[in-house]
């Protein structure tokens, strides 16, 4: 066993470590003292290399840090850079229910990294707090990195909502003069068009997406600089600055480091207002979804408007069967957003004093919704939405049989008698040009001439091109 295992110390004592690992002591302790839930995300394990390199090049040019050490650094860097996930998870072992601050998968990168580097350059003896580590601290890297990874899910999920815009806009266009009855109140309504209903959805996911960009530029300000409590204690002048522009480069963002620092370590207010956007595409997703599924109910005993593809068997006894299954992933994607949201927004207000304390998971809720909308939006998109027809037949026996049309002859008879029709064809089960001739208030030809479906949803005054 003996040769299994190495022994390193850290400031606590000796430390067993798995003879191949490149992580050192304060890796070894946590991955033992905090075994479960999920993995640290590998997205903050690069970015934290990013910066990590970033910082190496900076303490260079400010003359803070010995070149050869600084390039002994940027080329472990590079190395671990390169490898694929796999490969790299190796030696990133920990979770995300470990220690609020994030310090000790902050030691994990610092200690990888130092190992590889003496390894790869013999005799320099580069050390994971001192070299690594100049000038910084868990307590300003990790929010630096959790702002970083929150826009890099960011960049993924808003292409997700463009794309899903553009195939509501084909079916806006294909459906915008198919008039089908309106609903409100989950009850019979006016007429609107199919494509002026859609439009009302293109509209929502073009208001969430633009929440999302305008609300996307806090997480450009960087805590990096900070160090421990805010002051920059052992942060070399103009090192930071550097860092950003670097990290600029890098990522293709304007990140900026001119930030009261004791803020960006004791609060992650951008991370929560922007996932509160994330929460209200979720929440419209949600409400898109379960109409186009409860629009395709059925097909013979719902409502049976819509017709939805067949992606797979719906059912594991009823033959034939076919389910809204994307509908059904986005709305349970929704569900999971909603907790991220409550658990982010606790989190936000934890810790105390100087520093918030709730960060590792705080960051890990944000791209686990980042994730989960980006995949299932585009899965409704390409599975649902794209397939989608209508069932033109059911839209107009459903319209003609509809009692809510009455409210055209309404502006002609006036209110009153026009609900005693409806309340007659409804009592009688009679139509309602039946009942309207049978009132006397209105001739066959006023009836034909008033009752023009088209003509009540005003859909001339728009083109679907122009909805917003």
């Amino acid at each position: 066993m003996t040769e299994e295992y190495r022994v390193e110390s850290d400031t606590i004592g000796p430390v067993k470590i798995p003879k191949e690992a490149l992580w050192g002591p304060q890796t070894e302790r946590s991955r033992n003292n905090f075994p479960s839930g999920e993995l640290m995300p590998l997205a903050i394990v690069r970015a934290f290399l990013h910066l990590k390199k970033a910082a190496a090049e900076s303490n260079v040019e400010v003359g803070d840090e010995p070149k050869e050490k600084g390039e002994a650094i940027e080329d472990a860097i590079d190395h671990l850079l390169s490898l694929d996930d796999d490969q790299l998870r190796k030696d990133f072992p920990l979770h995300v229910l470990q220690t609020g601050s994030g310090t000790q998968s902050n030691m994990n990168v610092n200690e990888v990294v130092a190992n590889l580097a003496n390894k790869l350059h013999p005799g320099l003896n580069i050390l994971p707090n001192d070299d690594v580590n100049r000038g910084q601290s868990s307590n300003d890297t990790y929010p630096t990195v959790m702002n970083i990874v929150a826009i890099e899910a960011l960049d993924k999920l808003e292409p997700a909502i463009q794309h899903l815009i553009d195939e509501l806009v084909i079916k806006e266009k294909k459906y915008w003069k198919t008039v089908k009855v309106g609903r409100t109140h989950l009850q019979d309504a006016t007429p609107l068009t199919f494509g002026q209903e859609l439009s009302g959805y293109i509209s929502a996911l073009k208001h969430d997406l633009s929440y999302i960009k305008e609300l996307k530029p806090t997480l450009y300000e960087l805590a990096i600089g900070g160090t421990a409590v805010g002051t920059g204690l052992n942060a070399a002048p103009g090192m930071t600055e550097k860092i950003a522009g670097k990290l600029s480069e890098v990522y293709g963002h304007d990140f900026k480091v001119d930030t009261n620092k004791f803020w960006g370590l004791a609060h992650h207010s951008g991370l929560d207002v922007v996932h509160g956007a994330l929460k209200t595409l979720a929440a419209d997703m949600f409400k898109i979804a379960q109409d186009i599924r409860l629009l395709a109910s059925g097909p013979r005993a719902g409502y049976g408007e819509l017709n939805i593809p067949a992606n797979e068997p719906g059912s594991s006894i009823m033959p034939g069967k076919v389910n809204p299954t994307q509908a059904e992933a986005v709305t349970m994607a929704a569900a999971k957003v909603f907790g991220n949201d409550t658990t982010i927004t606790f989190a936000a207000s934890q810790g105390n004093f100087e520093m918030n304390v709730f960060k590792t998971v705080m960051i890990a809720s944000f791209l686990d919704s980042c994730d989960i909308l980006t995949g299932t939006i585009t899965g409704f998109a390409d599975k649902m939405i794209h397939g989608l027809t209508v069932n033109e037949e059911r839209m107009d026996d459903l319209l003609d049989n509809s009692l809510m049309t009455v409210t055209a002859l309404s502006p002609h008879i006036g209110y009153h008698d026009a609900a005693k029709i409806a309340q007659k064809a409804d009592k009688e089960g009679t139509t309602l040009r039946e009942a309207a001739l049978a009132s006397g208030k209105v001739t066959p030809e006023q009836y034909d001439e008033w009752m023009d479906y088209m003509k009540m949803t005003n859909v001339d005054k728009d083109k679907p091109e122009e909805s917003k």
